[in-house]
């Protein structure tokens, strides 16, 4: 999935390349930058959200923090970290479904992001004491019962992600789709930067050399390949065009499972309403 011919290009088409895009202007209004900017796929509608994770979130702390209580740990956080910061294993979680689509980014980090961003995921709260920890699983297990109360874990939880595998080579099988794929990879390879099969591959070449958080160097090297992958993609509309492949393999699928994605949508509906009324009553 790397590209190992990129050493040949000479440092001037890096140069004039991150040129080129710098003076290019304003961007025009319904530009994409974002996967959101794409709209709504079929799925969407059965999937769980960043607002349902948040919402989860408190809900949980709070009932976690009740538990606690009735254990004696009186002034136990709701966001609380671990006694001591575990070891976590580096992911390279690409930027969206579709590779890289934000000019901006792409100038100043590459593939990567600015450092100085605090990661969102992590606990905020203070640490927990030993005494905390040693009853913090039991009362986390004991968090979880209310919220799935009257879903099916096994059978209907989330039933639209079971099916993300099938969908995905679905998609990276549609004709249409691999020659949009094709298109971006000719486009990036007259420019100087190599040959890589699809955008994602781009994305996590081993060339960018992450480190252990999953961020990049930002070299020269890196911007301009960044630079010209978005380029790509939106002279050719390849995000587009990866969009309408997900739509009909996604739309292909729901059909054909229509009973058992109403089923999960059921249990999707059961747990928002387990949560909001853990949070009606407790906080």
């Amino acid at each position: 999935m790397t590209s190992r011919g990129w050493w040949r290009t000479v440092a001037v088409t890096v140069v004039a390349v991150l040129a080129a895009v710098c003076v290019s202007g304003s961007e025009p209004p319904d530009v994409i930058r974002t996967a959101s900017d794409l709209g709504p796929l079929p799925s969407d509608r059965y999937d769980y959200t960043p607002e349902d994770y948040q919402r989860e979130k408190r809900a949980s702390g709070l009932l976690v923090r009740r538990c606690m209580a009735a254990r004696g740990h009186q002034d136990f956080p709701l966001d609380p970290r671990y006694p001591s910061d575990p070891q976590v294993a580096t992911l390279t979680a690409v930027s969206t479904e579709y590779g890289l689509l934000d000019l901006d980014a792409a100038r100043r980090w590459g593939y990567g992001w600015d450092p100085a961003r605090q990661r969102s995921d992590l606990p905020r709260g203070r640490r927990m004491t030993a005494a905390e920890y040693a009853d913090w699983p039991a009362c986390n297990a004991e968090a979880g019962r209310p919220l799935m109360r009257g879903v099916d874990i096994k059978r209907d939880w989330l039933y639209a992600n079971t099916r993300t595998t099938g969908i995905n080579k679905a998609v990276k099988g549609d004709p249409r789709l691999r020659a949009a794929w094709d298109v971006w990879s000719r486009c990036l390879a007259e420019q100087g930067f190599g040959t890589y099969a699809d955008p994602v591959a781009a994305y996590t070449d081993d060339a960018w050399q992450r480190d252990n958080e999953g961020n990049t160097r930002h070299t020269r090297r890196e911007r301009a390949t960044a630079v010209a992958d978005v380029t790509c993609k939106r002279r050719h509309h390849t995000a587009e065009l990866w969009r309408d492949a997900k739509e009909r393999a996604q739309a292909a699928d729901i059909a054909r499972h229509r009973d058992r994605y109403t089923a999960g949508l059921h249990a999707l509906r059961t747990y928002r309403a387990n949560v909001s009324e853990v949070l009606r009553k407790l906080g």
